[in-house]
């Protein structure tokens, strides 16, 4: 399916003037937005624009979904991103592969060392299977996807494995998973720069039953900087 761009976003609010400072990579600053706990957010970051993630006040695991903003047939997929390095953690020097080897985005800048691509998106019914019943009403970020992606032409069918920025989730030696307290900490930055014109999806996880947010969501900042020599 190809997708119409538009990359307006007039739900996001304007984080902050020092943006250039705060970004990972320098250059101008393109898009400075704010995504509220519990939130989705989406923008195309065009071919060699660099995105930085910064984790506010810590702790705090961002769900993301990535698609060549010209056809969105072509989307991140964890198995090829994992086989193509050898290693589930991602950290700076990770490439972001769609499912036909495509290079999307790479992480150029890393202050954590480790982001997660196994353990998925919260939803309504994985909260109910772990956690009971009694959160089955509880937004998930399956949920902030699909509204997000609405905006887009995307639905369901169209969702899949995902990156969890900040979450840390360790395997054990018998493969069971675990998801713990992150190793963020307040203005920890991630950053990834676009090797094609990219839509990018984001969930700010607002899972309340699990460590990967501390049990409190908070608030992160999106800023997209573009080099000199691009301008």
């Amino acid at each position: 399916m190809n997708t119409a761009i538009d990359t307006r976003n007039p739900a996001a609010a304007t984080a902050g003037p020092d943006a250039a400072e705060t970004a990972l990579a320098a250059g101008t600053v393109v898009l400075d937005e704010l995504v509220e706990a519990r939130g989705p957010w989406s923008a195309v970051v065009a071919a060699g624009d660099v995105l930085t993630i910064v984790d506010l006040e810590g702790n705090q695991a961002v769900d993301c979904l990535l698609y060549a903003a010209a056809d969105t047939t072509i989307r991140y997929s964890a198995p090829v991103t994992i086989a193509s390095q050898q290693s589930i953690i991602l950290t700076t020097g990770s490439v972001l592969r769609a499912e036909t080897g495509e290079p999307l985005m790479t992480v150029v800048a890393d202050e954590v060392g480790v982001h997660d691509t196994i353990g998925g998106a919260c939803s309504q019914e994985s909260n109910t299977l772990r956690y009971g019943q009694h959160t089955r009403e509880q937004h998930a970020c399956v949920e902030n996807f699909l509204i997000e992606g609405s905006r887009w032409g995307l639905g369901k069918r169209d969702l899949v494995s995902n990156i969890n920025w900040f979450m840390n989730v360790p395997v054990d030696p018998d493969g069971a998973l675990g998801i713990v307290d992150g190793l963020s900490a307040p203005g920890k930055r991630v950053a990834l720069r676009a090797e094609v014109d990219t839509l990018v999806l984001v969930s700010n996880c607002p899972q309340v039953n699990n460590p990967c947010n501390g049990f409190n969501p908070t608030p992160v900042r999106m800023i997209v900087t573009r080099p000199e020599a691009a301008l």
